[in-house]
């Protein structure tokens, strides 16, 4: 069941849609591309990315930055929506047991801006960045990334060529104590993934469930949740 919403943030009401089936503990925070391109918790890739998600048994909460949507406030590019995303997590951790499982994901901006949390929120145990723009956002703050993830891009895409995407990939998985990264490059896909949605969806879905099942052999959770209320 999807549910509109509008969440408590630093500049007021932050305009989300929360995806629940009231009997998961993981959840993921999903991050929007920047607002000036198209970037609201509706685009297509977003919603992709949300499929994938729910296909996995996740939750799923998915948020428009201060400034666009419905959202109150004014865009700032970076640390403004870094606590955008905070404060969505946080209204996550009020509703879910101590326990609970927490991923994070995001798409192009949205992308830098769930790696942010990845690394300031130790809660957060695996990422899926999808379009990451290394030459547009530094990366170097992962150092070393906490955690493993999925980074996917297109060969095609006209924003970010991928052998920068391939070169950052690299760069964190040979980290001093990094994770591994795990690389997709989806042959033909431009920025958008327009004719290449289905396959993107998949491969997302793929990693999931191998990095559940691992994370579960390895640390066992409890999957009872409390009420949830809206």
């Amino acid at each position: 069941m999807s549910s509109p919403l509008m969440i408590p943030g630093p500049q007021g009401k932050i305009e989300a849609i929360y995806y629940t089936n009231k009997k998961s503990s993981q959840v993921v925070l999903l991050a929007s591309p920047h607002p000036k391109w198209e970037g609201l918790l509706d685009h297509s890739v977003m919603f992709t990315i949300h499929r994938s998600f729910v296909r996995c048994g996740f939750d799923v909460l998915r948020f428009n930055y201060r400034g666009s949507g419905k959202s109150d406030g004014t865009f700032s590019n970076g640390e403004g929506e870094i606590s955008d995303a905070e404060a969505c997590l946080n209204w996550l951790a009020d509703r879910y047991p101590p326990k609970a499982r927490y991923w994070v994901s995001g798409y192009s901006f949205g992308a830098w801006i769930s790696m942010q949390i990845l690394m300031r929120r130790p809660e957060c145990e695996r990422f899926v960045g999808v379009s990451l723009r290394p030459n547009l956002y530094p990366f170097d703050f992962l150092a070393p990334c906490p955690h493993p993830g999925l980074i996917v891009h297109g060969t095609e895409d006209t924003v970010t060529p991928c052998d920068l995407v391939v070169r950052l990939g690299y760069q964190l998985s040979a980290q001093k104590r990094g994770q591994k990264i795990s690389l997709k490059l989806i042959t033909g896909a431009d920025e958008k993934f327009s004719e290449h949605l289905r396959e993107l969806e998949d491969h997302i879905s793929q990693y999931i469930e191998k990095e559940m099942e691992t994370l579960t052999q390895a640390h066992p959770r409890s999957d009872s949740i409390k009420s949830i209320g809206l």
